[in-house]
């Protein structure tokens, strides 16, 4: 019987920065068990970052031979040649069109569903699948993993948090449906079992669970006879 392969940790780490957001990480495990490169299924990262950006920190500037990367994206000099840049795009859901305030909640809503959120901070929330759930539904069972949501904060799906906005679009860029946020795992282990772990890991993760109950957890059932 196979045993399943064990990753070193300076291997992960070394792989950690770009690559943790993509389902399946072939490089990182043994031959034995990693496809050939040309036959490898392609990955899509999605990456949102609210709070805008320094303008003329982050855009390329022009130049004759193409373009010159400015300090917030130096760090891809080494990569620049496999860039491909666009500028120029506004998402047009992402403004108020009659709807008043609440361009924090739209902006997030709308990032990758291309719709116009419903404003409402009730439990009718409507905005539209996003396009890696479009994707993951077509070609997710090329991966171990159809697609993984990550995060660093969970926040809420109810409630207003945003000038009449529900809050779950201001806490969620992926929707499974148009009404259905998806889960995001803000818990680097979890993740990194979720993507490498094995049946037997997810047993000893139960395991774990029950010993780190509280002794009043134990005494419980007793104390309700």
């Amino acid at each position: 019987m196979s045993r399943q392969p064990e990753i070193r940790r300076r291997t992960l780490l070394r792989g950690l920065g770009t690559t943790m957001a993509l389902p399946l990480l072939e490089a990182m495990a043994s031959s034995a068990y990693a496809e050939p490169a040309a036959t490898a299924p392609n990955r899509l990262a999605l990456i949102f970052f609210p709070n805008g950006a320094i303008m003329d920190r982050w855009k390329p500037k022009v130049t004759d031979d193409g373009f010159e990367l400015n300090s917030t994206m130096e760090p891809l000099q080494s990569v620049k040649d496999e860039l491909l840049i666009f500028s120029g795009l506004t998402q047009h859901h992402g403004r108020a069109n009659g709807d008043g305030g609440g361009d924090h909640a739209r902006n997030a809503g709308s990032f990758l569903t291309g719709a116009q959120p419903r404003k409402t901070s009730g439990a009718d929330i409507q905005v539209g699948q996003s396009i890696d759930q479009t994707i993951a539904d077509q070609i997710g069972k090329q991966t171990r993993l159809p697609s993984i949501e990550l995060g660093i904060a969970r926040g809420r799906n109810a409630g207003n948090c945003d000038s009449g906005y529900s809050c779950a679009y201001s806490n969620n860029i992926s929707w499974k449906t148009a009404t259905t946020p998806t889960a995001k795992e803000i818990n680097p282990r979890l993740a990194f079992e979720r993507l490498f772990g094995t049946p037997k890991d997810a047993q000893r993760r139960k395991q774990r669970a029950a010993t780190r109950k509280s002794v009043l957890d134990f005494v419980a059932d007793d104390a309700r006879r």
